[in-house]
């Protein structure tokens, strides 16, 4: 069977666990593809998983990496296929796991052609946190679509992460008002530079800040990766009719709140996870996301910000960079040919 370099997980522990090793390559199944990688994004779930926190659902790679770009190289075509992917085309996908390998196999409704523009590394540096911000900010937090009509406005805790710099270009671009907190000084102004109002949350009350900010009103949508006590301070810092939604938990899982105001204000606590869902679901988002953000992708409104690349055998170095939390964006890792 022919082998291709990949990325283990030794064992649960440090970065130094992920170890350059040599498995079989995948095969594509019904309705799957196989992905020659060039590059795949590093995500906080990536180091999750190395830490024995975050295991991959049943049937999934055990490799880590949730997003790969590169070359169709074989697979099954012959259903739904929206955007009339064949073999030799560029893409980008969303994974299961698998994606720090060679290789990686990967449900066709999850892949998208790479956006005219972008590098294939921009392109890995996309599904996992585009996937996540559509799913999250305009399906569950329905910003745009609330009490507070058209022009929403939205709060990004952690601004400065993949997923923060992806919520703020998209927000901004789609005709919202946005606030992001961030740790320090280069970090908001990353933020501002991406169209944000920054609020550094180590010298200001974000509450404070956020009420002085919209004359007291609040904002509409808060997209929360701490959790823990930042939750009854996100509910007071929201407008009436406002929407909490929560996809990490940094801060701890265990939070409490006023019901009370919850009840007369209106509020609503939402939360997801994108890994276990079904890949219709995931296939619905790819759909969207092509409608709606591949356009302001190829006309350069929306950029992939990626903070370094790494080869893929330094992966070690990336994980160690992620949890350093240092980084701006999105970092990579690449497979030479």
């Amino acid at each position: 069977m022919t082998t291709m370099r990949a990325i283990a997980i030794r064992e649960p522990g440090g970065p130094e666990v992920l170890t350059p090793c040599a498995r079989p390559r995948p095969a594509a199944g019904p309705g799957e593809v196989l992905i020659r990688v060039a590059a795949a994004g590093v995500n906080r779930p990536d180091v999750f998983q190395r830490l024995g926190r975050y295991p991959p659902p049943p049937g999934a790679s055990d490799l880590p990496g949730l997003e790969a770009a590169g070359e169709l190289v074989e697979g099954d075509f012959s259903g739904d296929n929206p955007f009339g992917l064949k073999a030799g085309d560029a893409v980008c996908a969303l994974l299961a796991g698998g994606g720090y390998a060679e290789y990686a196999v990967a449900p066709l409704g999850q892949c998208l052609p790479v956006p005219a523009g972008l590098s294939i590394v921009e392109a890995a540096a996309l599904p996992e946190n585009f996937f996540t911000v559509w799913s999250n900010v305009f399906d569950r937090g329905q910003l745009g679509r609330g009490e507070g009509g058209a022009g929403e406005t939205l709060l990004v805790q952690g601004g400065s992460s993949g997923i923060g710099v992806t919520a703020i270009q998209l927000a901004r671009a789609l005709g919202h008002r946005v606030f992001a907190t961030a740790g320090n000084a280069e970090k908001c102004h990353a933020c501002a530079a991406l169209g944000a109002e920054a609020i550094n949350y180590r010298e200001e009350d974000f509450v404070a800040r956020i009420k002085a900010l919209t004359d007291g009103r609040g904002v509409d949508v808060v997209l929360d990766m701490v959790a823990g006590d930042y939750v009854p301070r996100e509910l007071d810092a929201m407008a009436e009719g406002g929407r909490l939604v929560i996809i990490a938990t940094l801060g701890g899982s265990a939070a409490t709140i006023d019901a009370g105001a919850l009840m007369r204000r209106r509020h609503t606590i939402t939360g997801s996870t994108l890994r276990n869902r079904p890949v219709a679901f995931k296939a619905a988002i790819a759909r969207a996301l092509h409608e709606h953000v591949w356009p302001l992708l190829a006309a350069g409104t929306v950029r992939p910000v990626v903070h370094q690349m790494f080869p893929a055998a330094e992966a070690a170095q990336a994980h160690a960079l992620m949890e350093s939390s240092q980084h701006i964006g999105k970092l990579v890792l690449t497979w030479e040919p």
